[in-house]
């Protein structure tokens, strides 16, 4: 293995239950297990917390206390949230300037998944490219973020993806070269030890 999937701290329940409920803290025996050999073999971390949905059933406090608590034990290891976190361009700034080791999957983050979805996915592209706040955010912390999409089920695999596909990449032409390759490719290669695309 080269890498590890999302370890679920705070998942709401989704598509009438065939998608359960996880909530756990990082002291629970296999969260414990997964981080341990996530350190072992120089992995990100990634993490699987939905601030939005936890916000709404009053856990959001404790749910982000528990992440910086992990950031703040392990410095020097990557972090990344997948699907932003649900979080909001202010929320992700503070993060940023808060833990060196925080990073974010933009799984889910674009118009044409979230207007899709009853969940408060949060939405840094629109049809009209990177929204302003993110955009900012994005050139100024360039090495912060990963693209990635979530492809679950199988409608996720139809066009929804070819489209979700298009919306980054007229997202990304939008942003300073650099910036675009850092987003697109070059953090995950970096993060995730892979060889650099030519």
């Amino acid at each position: 293995f080269r890498a590890m999937a999302e370890v679920m701290l705070w998942h709401a329940a989704k598509r009438g239950g065939e998608s359960p409920e996880v909530i756990l803290t990082p002291d629970a025996p296999q969260v414990r297990a997964a981080l341990e050999s996530a350190l072992e073999k120089g992995w990100p971390f990634v993490v699987h917390i939905e601030f939005r949905s936890a916000m709404m059933a009053g856990d959001y406090e404790e749910q982000m206390n528990a992440l910086e608590n992990l950031l703040r034990r392990h410095p020097k290891h990557p972090f990344a949230l997948t699907h932003m976190g649900q979080l909001s361009a202010e929320e992700a700034r503070r993060l940023i300037e808060a833990h060196s080791n925080i990073h974010f999957l933009t799984s889910h983050a674009n118009e044409r998944f979230t207007s899709a979805s009853r969940q408060p996915w949060t939405t840094m592209v629109d049809y009209g490219g990177l929204k302003p706040a993110w955009r900012e955010l994005v050139i100024e912390h360039p090495s912060r973020f990963i693209l990635a999409f979530d492809n679950v089920w199988e409608r996720h695999w139809s066009d929804m993806y070819v489209e979700q596909a298009k919306l980054w990449r007229k997202a990304l032409g939008e942003l300073p070269t650099d910036v675009a390759h850092a987003v697109a490719h070059r953090n995950a290669e970096r993060l995730w030890k892979l060889a650099p695309l030519k």
